[in-house]
């Protein structure tokens, strides 16, 4: 038997699996050598991408936004800011005129303790700080697909917006980072809707930056004025890897060639997936919890089994997600639902429904039994009792395993 820890929540779950039926180990290729974070963040301040430096652009009078993630994101916002600062202040750049805004896009509010313990204890007493309200958004544009560009009201007035943020691989964005703290970050409900409803365009899928739903976000945040961006790239432990500035588009693009060196993985189809999320706060809440199923269907033949452990602390995460849970009876009610219907949240149950009609999937979790089955999974206890499901009905069975299937998308080796 093979023992390997797979991350639930903030614990750890061991996984234990006769050797014969462990076909691999789906694992990153991370640096061995990590350069020191905030090494990392100045070198990419000093040297920003199709940019000038942030201390020649601003000055004392300069209004600052700087957005930064939410608490669902592993952004070690914490880290990031005090060199951000630091060359804001070389410029010249005074507390009073910077504000600090939370970019939810259509997230839950933050508790004072979250955001405090996401930007510093110090930075957040010295440095007003706001949450995005998509109540409080104005119109400033509208896109070439017929998005409207409306940005919370707190950004309007700023001088220079800075976005921060991590890049990984994302389900319909391509990857997360760049525009996206634009949009859906800190724009209107209508905004993100209108955007998201190009999620099914071909392009847009995890590793691809030319997709409807990406290309519709940059133009979004260059009409908003997004200045410069600070995005990093995380490791299987949360620690930063390597730290991109400048350009908003030009300095993504060389951040999502590292996250494509380190977690573009290929593979040949097995007949089953364990795949973790690689744990808080990627498996907070399923709404989360299935960019790591999406990503997971890419190592498995159609028609097998894949297996989600994720702890999903806060339920489901998303109201309207629970309420097509609820309502819709079956995988065909929710695609045939979202063809006439869409709905922010209900893409979720429509995108679960349609790999639950191609793989059979289990999920490991804290939601009950109901919950879980009217999302389209099935139930399970534990891992235990999850293998000796798929062994049972395939003793043979060769299974990849996925410890960080958040971050992680597999690719299909040519096979001749």
């Amino acid at each position: 038997m093979e023992s390997i820890p797979l991350a639930f929540g903030n614990m750890v779950i061991e996984l234990e699996i006769p050797e014969r039926n462990l076909f691999s180990i789906i694992l990153p290729s991370e640096p061995e050598k990590r350069e020191e974070t905030a090494f990392l963040i100045k070198k990419a301040l000093e040297n920003p991408i199709k940019s000038r430096r942030l201390s020649e652009i601003v000055d004392p009078n300069t209004r600052i936004a700087i957005l930064v993630s939410d608490v669902t994101r592993p952004t070690p916002t914490a880290k990031i800011l005090p060199p951000l600062l630091e060359e804001l202040y070389r410029g010249g750049a005074k507390d009073k005129n910077i504000s600090i805004v939370f970019a939810l896009g259509l997230h839950r509010k933050q508790t004072e303790e979250e955001s405090k313990k996401l930007v510093g204890e110090e930075i957040y007493t010295k440095i007003v700080c706001i949450q995005h309200d998509t109540r409080r958004c104005q119109r400033i544009g509208v896109t070439s697909r017929g998005t409207p560009v409306e940005i919370f009201e707190g950004v309007i007035d700023a001088d220079i917006i800075v976005g921060t943020g991590n890049i990984e691989f994302h389900y319909y964005a391509g990857y997360s980072g760049g525009a996206k703290s634009v949009l859906p970050g800190i724009s209107s409900q209508e905004s993100v809707i209108t955007n998201h409803k190009m999620m099914f365009d071909e392009n847009s899928i995890s590793g691809r930056v030319d997709g409807a739903v990406r290309q519709d976000m940059e133009e979004a945040a260059k009409i908003s004025g997004l200045d410069f961006i600070l995005n990093v790239v995380l490791d299987s432990k949360k620690e930063i890897v390597a730290a991109v500035a400048g350009d908003f588009v030009e300095a993504h693009r060389k951040g999502t060639e590292c996250v494509d060196s380190m977690y573009k993985v290929p593979v040949e189809p097995a007949d089953a997936v364990i795949v973790s999320c690689g744990g808080f706060p990627k498996d907070v809440n399923l709404f989360q919890a299935t960019k790591a199923l999406d990503n997971a269907t890419k190592a498995v033949k159609e028609g097998s089994f894949i297996i989600l452990v994720a702890e999903c602390a806060e339920g489901i995460g998303n109201y309207v997600y629970e309420c097509w849970n609820n309502e819709c009876k079956s995988p065909e009610d929710a695609i045939e639902r979202f063809k006439h219907c869409f709905e922010f949240g209900g893409h979720k149950s429509a995108i679960v429904a349609k790999i639950s009609k191609k793989f059979k999937i289990y999920l490991v979790s804290k939601l009950h039994k109901e919950q879980t089955r009217n999302a389209f999974f099935t139930p399970m206890p534990n891992l235990k009792e999850a293998l000796s499901v798929v062994l049972f009905e395939k003793p043979d069975a060769k299974i990849h395993l996925m410890p960080y299937g958040g971050q992680t998308l597999p690719f299909r080796k040519n096979i001749n």
